[in-house]
């Protein structure tokens, strides 16, 4: 591969007006010159074309609208040795294209990606509080792209990744199947394959979180559903963390029924929960020195989990009756 190898920058967007033109700017003015921008629309109601096309960038029509069809319409039409997979609502450090290039033509892997730091939606305490919850380990588990993660890895998936080409024609495009977590099934099968995920974390990515909760709230819903209910069209579509909430859940719906019975395991997980609940609130509060964002946390990062653990139940009865709803 040369040195400079084309980049192709592939953004699925619909209804972006509120973020795609900080996004466009951050991506044009990198410090990456060979590169191409690939704006996969679904047919946006709003003004996200109309910003587009104050861009020099490739503007596609998606009239399936969901994520994994735009996904394989850019990259059939990326001219790019690697493609990069970019998201709307991020905007990226200068450095991030070169540093990711860099791992990927020195061969020290063939996927690489940098970290993502999460701003707020909003100026609200809640808003910030959601930011800090999906940046905490006790909300997002061992992403290390998420939490700060200071050190060059090699890890199981990155956000906004940048790929080698040639891999999509060795294990496939995206399962246009899945209407979400495509990027997992996605990693998982290319983790098979023998490619190697690195971390760069010199390059940054910062990401516009939601702002309300009732959107956190759908959002993970819609994740745990189709982590489950990816299993009916793709053989790799989880890891076992993915079903950390749905297991959670059924616990606390056992609880309903057998507490009485089995106080002495329910009081304990309970106690437990609480108190790193209690604690990952604390280290957020202290970190934005806000009692309100404390308060807050105590509350979303609940939600976060029993909200996908729930998407993950409704996922399981939808999978035990076959149906699946692209709207969730």
């Amino acid at each position: 591969m040369e040195r400079k190898p084309l980049v192709s920058i592939i953004i699925p967007a619909r209804n972006e007006e509120k973020f795609i033109d900080k996004c466009l700017k951050s991506l044009v003015s990198n410090s990456y010159e060979n590169k191409e921008i690939i704006v996969v629309d679904g047919m946006s109601k709003d003004r996200t074309r109309e910003i587009v096309k104050k861009y020099e960038v490739r503007l596609i029509d998606n009239p399936e609208r969901y994520t994994s069809y735009a996904l394989n319409l850019g990259i059939k039409n990326a001219k790019g040795q690697i493609v990069m997979i970019a998201g709307a609502h991020t905007t990226y450090s200068e450095n991030y294209i070169s540093s990711c290039v860099d791992k990927i033509v020195n061969d020290k892997c063939e996927i690489s990606g940098g970290q993502v730091i999460t701003f707020s939606g909003s100026n609200t305490s809640k808003a910030k509080a959601i930011a800090s919850v999906i940046s905490h380990p006790f909300g997002v588990g061992n992403s290390k792209y998420r939490i700060n993660f200071n050190k060059e890895a090699y890890v199981d998936t990155v956000a906004y990744g940048l790929y080698k080409k040639e891999l999509f024609e060795k294990v496939g495009l995206f399962n246009e199947k899945l209407i979400r977590n495509q990027d997992i099934e996605m990693n998982l099968r290319l983790k098979k394959s023998g490619a190697r995920i690195m971390l760069v974390p010199e390059a940054k990515a910062f990401y516009y979180a939601r702002d309300k909760i009732i959107s956190l709230m759908k959002n993970n819903f819609g994740n745990g559903f189709w982590v489950i209910m990816g299993r009916k069209y793709a053989k790799y579509a989880f890891s076992i963390r993915h079903l950390v909430p749905f297991v959670f859940v059924i616990f606390l719906i056992s609880m309903l029924f057998l507490f009485n019975l089995l106080k002495w395991i329910y009081l304990p997980v309970l106690s437990v929960y609480f108190l790193l609940d209690l604690f990952s609130s604390i280290q957020i509060g202290i970190k934005n020195k806000s009692f309100k964002i404390f308060f807050w946390g105590l509350i979303i990062f609940p939600i976060l989990h029993v909200s996908y653990g729930l998407g993950s139940l409704w996922g399981l009865l939808s999978f035990v009756l076959k149906k699946a709803n692209k709207e969730v």
